[in-house]
């Protein structure tokens, strides 16, 4: 959940209010009728009985498919994962004949149809008009992480994002990025009337903390804003002291105490270190060590409520640097840093549409291939039609090829002298090669050097260093969210569950799509887990690495049966029964999710962040007619670092 770098303490009241407690819900079973991995049921109201399960799997297959509308594991989709493992794990070169493609030379191909490498073909485009240009994508749907979840419910439409969530911050984006958010329709103030910053105090909706049954021993929902929730999302006031909401928690009277400590400390717990020093020393320590060292935690109930609260670092706290867990994660504990309070003014965490970015990446393919919608701004792109099978249309200047997973790069000659590129890709099972006068890589790094080994083998280690963090981005479609409003939560952190925390989704209207306005309407839960390994002595990547196996080794049933179960016990209490609330579930599964971040603990960290030392800047340096774009050509996971690299790629180039 990607949120601003801010230190924005989250106050808190001593109005007592009641704190709801119940015994662990009936776990439901995995329901068949309900779900199926990887085949949209787009377009029902209602999900169908088990009895025509077959008729209707046969009945999405044989329709063209609308990518945003397939539910169940989405992201890393399967088929869109295998080839590349072939290749870059198992060292497959041959994958079948290659056909020589009819088609004639592209003055560019793109691969990767990502943010990055749609803007790239945009800025290509703008500056050769006349340009063939060339998009291939190894998943069934443009945008990479920046994916569009749909669900049809009861007759609405819902939306929610599957990766890529905001515009953060975007009034100190670079002016090559503001201009193409112009050019494509995209004013940043429009979103200040778009989102309803009111909502949840409306509804008396605060953040909360669950406990499950199985972890702690009870099931409680406490109305307490533990994981720094508040930071981002305008929640109601909990009206419950921390001392009140401490009391209920389900840990024994000296964890009571050191966690109550852990949030309301205010007095400088680092004397010792100076103050022109305290932020930087943050950055030296694990925010565990913190809790050791600085406010005295030895209690392990403690350390477990904590435990995976810095959710999109990556890391646990045993890893996760004391400075990243309370100025980004808004963990607690800056009470004790001794740092006086941060008057800077942010903007607002407001600039969302209702599928996240994925209205920039469809704004970017309707400029690139107008055939394809009618979108031209923020406002109409969010409920445009997209005509898929126009993607690709021989006719066009510009052509997006889904599904299909480019397994070689080669220059047709020496790099220094070639005038084309070779591309050869696989789709269907079929290998296909096409060529270009120009190529941009805009793809992850570390699946480069295995498409393209003639890049200089210290590029090719640069790129394989960056081991991006895996995520899963869950949203659940509800008939109602009757559950929430009775509970008074709108979000909550989940220490031990699978899911690290659950929310009702923002409050965005834009255009013709309107959020919902009372508990009765449909919603999406937004639900979110940041994998790794935990076994001591492993460094970040191995980590890294952990969670990504997780996650491609985790069947969609496990992770259902962990949803139907944590939002049952959790909500159930106000009435919640997922058999008859769900309406559908989509898992956004990114084994290769946000790009790489240094570690100040493991690695060196240089004064300029295009520092030639930098692995990131190592591994984007262009070759022959071959250029590198992607966020992480910038080691960042924002969608303004992925225009500037798809941006200065093209340059590169031309």
């Amino acid at each position: 959940m990607k949120r601003p770098s801010s230190e924005h303490s989250t106050g808190r009241s001593d109005v007592s209010t009641p704190v709801v407690e119940s015994s662990a819900a009936q776990e439901s079973g995995i329901s068949r009728r309900d779900f199926i991995h990887g085949v949209a049921l787009a377009g029902m109201g209602v999900m169908v009985p088990s009895a025509t399960l077959a008729e209707a799997v046969e009945a999405a297959s044989s329709a063209t498919p609308y990518p945003p509308a397939l539910m169940g594991l989405r992201g890393n989709h399967d088929g869109a994962w295998e080839t590349a493992h072939q290749l870059a794990r198992a060292g497959q070169r041959s994958f079948g004949p290659v056909s020589a493609s009819t088609e004639s030379l592209y003055d560019l191909i793109v691969v990767g149809a990502g943010i990055s490498g749609l803007a790239a073909a945009y800025f290509y485009c703008q500056k050769h008009p006349d340009a063939r240009v060339l998009l291939l994508d190894n998943h069934d749907d443009f945008g990479g992480h920046a994916k569009r979840n749909e669900f049809t419910v009861g007759g609405r439409t819902v939306l929610g994002y599957g990766g890529s969530q905001t515009l953060e911050s975007p009034g100190g984006y670079p002016q090559v990025v503001k201009s193409l958010l112009k050019d494509i329709g995209v004013e940043a103030d429009d979103f200040y009337p778009a989102y309803d910053d009111g909502f949840y105090q409306r509804h008396d909706l605060a953040g909360g903390i669950f406990f499950n049954e199985k972890d702690w021993g009870t099931s409680s929902l406490i109305r307490l804003d533990v994981g720094g929730l508040g930071d981002y999302m305008p929640l109601a006031d909990a009206g419950l002291s921390a001392e009140k909401a401490v009391s209920a928690m389900p840990l024994s009277p000296t964890a009571r105490l050191q966690l109550l400590r852990v949030l309301t400390e205010t007095r400088d717990c680092m004397p010792d270190v100076p103050m022109d020093e305290k932020r930087d020393y943050l950055y030296t320590i694990t925010y565990r060590r913190f809790l050791e060292r600085h406010l005295g935690v030895t209690e392990p109930e403690v350390f477990r409520v904590l435990q995976d609260l810095a959710s999109d670092t990556g890391m646990g706290i045993e890893n996760a640097l004391a400075g990243s867990a309370i100025f980004y994660s808004v963990l607690p504990g800056r009470g004790a840093t001794g740092l006086p309070a941060d008057t800077t003014e942010y903007e607002p965490y407001i600039h969302h549409f209702p599928d996240g970015n994925a209205s920039i990446a469809r704004l970017l393919v309707s400029h690139l291939i107008p055939a394809v919608s009618t979108a031209k701004d923020m406002h109409d792109v969010v409920g445009a039609s997209f005509d898929y099978t126009r993607l690709d249309d021989a006719s066009a200047d510009v052509r997006l090829r889904l599904s299909s997973t480019v397994v070689n790069v080669r220059h047709r000659g020496s790099p220094e002298s070639a005038e084309a590129v070779d591309v050869t890709y696989v789709r269907d099972g079929e290998s296909k090669t096409v060529e270009a006068k120009k190529v941009i890589l805009a793809c992850y790094h570390a699946m480069i050097p295995s498409i393209c080994p003639e890049l200089p083998e210290t590029q090719r280690e640069a790129m394989a260093s960056q081991v991006k963090m895996p995520i899963l981005y869950t949203n659940v479609a509800l008939n109602n969210w009757r559950a929430w409003k009775e509970l008074g939560v709108g979000a909550f952190v989940a220490p031990g569950a699978y899911h690290v925390n659950a929310m009702l989704d923002f409050p965005v209207s834009l255009g013709n799509y309107q959020y919902a306005q009372n508990p009765d309407q449909p919603v999406i839960v937004h639900m979110e887990r940041f994998p790794h390994g935990r076994e001591p002595g492993l460094s970040k990547r191995d980590r890294l690495r952990a969670g990504r196996y997780e996650l491609l080794s985790t069947p969609y049933a496990d992770i259902e049966h962990s949803i139907r179960a944590q939002l049952g016990e959790a909500l159930g209490p106000g009435g919640f029964d997922g058999d008859r609330d769900i309406a559908g579930i989509t898992v956004n599964r990114w084994a290769h999710g946000y790009s790489y971040y240094y570690d100040e603990l493991e690695e060196d960290i240089y004064d300029e962040w295009d520092d030639p030392r930098y692995p990131h800047v190592k591994a984007r340096q262009p070759f022959g007619r071959i250029a590198m774009a992607n966020s992480d050509a910038d080691a960042n996971a924002m969608l303004e670092a992925a225009v500037e690299q798809g941006y200065r790629a093209v340059l590169e180039l031309v």
